[in-house]
């Protein structure tokens, strides 16, 4: 647990690994359905928490070898109210589901306090429509009420953080970022570039980040970009004090545009000794970037690559 009520200032040689693309190695490679996306249904089926336990038992594995500090999340990303809904669970349902979620985290986190220092555990909230939508019509209220309810019940399980992740729409980011400050819950926001380098509702980078900074006196922790390969992330890197606020970037795989990812069907892993070695590079020229993992497509072996080009950058 977070000794206050805030993330961890940077420490030189210090590098938090997150998980990598947890929905779809257990779609592609364990064959689990996930209707709605929605991943916390799998804590009900004792067959998917045994190969959860593995996924995760693989990724911390990589976390100790290269001596890191780990931020866990876990099967929340769709554990929202409209979601939860679609998917049949009752308000108290879904409260009970993001608290077993946390719990499993947790539990595992013991299973490494005496291989790995730090241990953060971090509530995944995806935006209320899908990631890949430009989601233009959700205001600021609306979107601090809505988020309420993820955020509040994280808290309630003892989640470190929260981490509003794959988001893409400047009022939306708002909204959650209000939310989290009322509630007193950290939170970090992760948004997702399109193949134009920008947010898919239309704004660069900098810009979202600068006007949620600037509608919120800059209440998220820090920010985060996931969901994109390096080859969309670094044309959004323009010069400027903004990017201080960028401490992670987890990227897919692959080098396809997420739609035609989606269409595929099957795991797409890219090359992961490439994708270790543009994480390092990027590393290198943004030394105050801490946090690191991967998104769709990745696991355990992205990892690896990306924990050892890190190390090799740190060293």
């Amino acid at each position: 647990m977070l000794d206050t009520n805030r993330f961890p200032a940077p420490q030189a040689g210090r590098f938090y690994l997150t998980e990598g693309g947890i929905e779809t190695d257990v779609m592609y490679k364990y064959g689990f359905e996930l209707p709605e996306f929605a991943m916390f249904t799998l804590l009900e089926n004792p067959e998917a928490v045994k190969v959860m336990r593995g996924m995760y038992q693989r990724y911390l594995d990589v976390v100790a070898k290269h001596d890191m500090s780990a931020l866990m999340s876990g099967a929340d990303y769709r554990a929202s109210p409209d979601w939860g809904d679609k998917l049949g669970y009752s308000a108290d349902g879904l409260n009970d589901m993001i608290a077993s979620n946390v719990e499993f985290l947790q539990e595992l986190a013991k299973e490494y306090e005496s291989d790995i220092d730090d241990i953060l555990i971090a509530g995944s909230v995806g935006p209320r429509g899908d990631a890949y939508a430009q989601n233009k019509t959700i205001t600021e209220n609306e979107a601090e009420d809505y988020h309420s309810f993820q955020l509040q019940a994280l808290k309630q399980a003892g989640a470190d953080m929260a981490i509003a992740i794959t988001f893409n729409n400047v009022p939306e980011s708002v909204g959650v970022a209000r939310a989290a400050k009322n509630i007193g819950i950290p939170l970090a926001i992760s948004l997702s570039l399109d193949s134009s380098s920008k947010l898919n509702s239309g704004p660069r980078l900098a810009d979202a980040i600068n006007t949620i900074d600037d509608e919120t006196e800059s209440a998220p922790e820090f920010y985060a970009v996931n969901c994109s390969h390096p080859l969309e992330i670094e044309p959004a890197l323009d010069p400027g004090d903004w990017i201080d606020r960028v401490r992670g970037v987890r990227p897919n795989a692959a080098k396809m545009d997420k739609m035609s990812l989606c269409s595929l069907g099957h795991l797409e892993d890219g090359d992961p000794v490439e994708l270790g070695e543009q994480i390092g590079d990027m590393a290198r020229r943004y030394p105050h970037m801490d946090i690191w993992g991967g998104c769709c497509g990745t696991c355990e072996v992205h990892l690896d690559e990306i924990a050892r080009n890190l190390r090799a950058v740190g060293n």
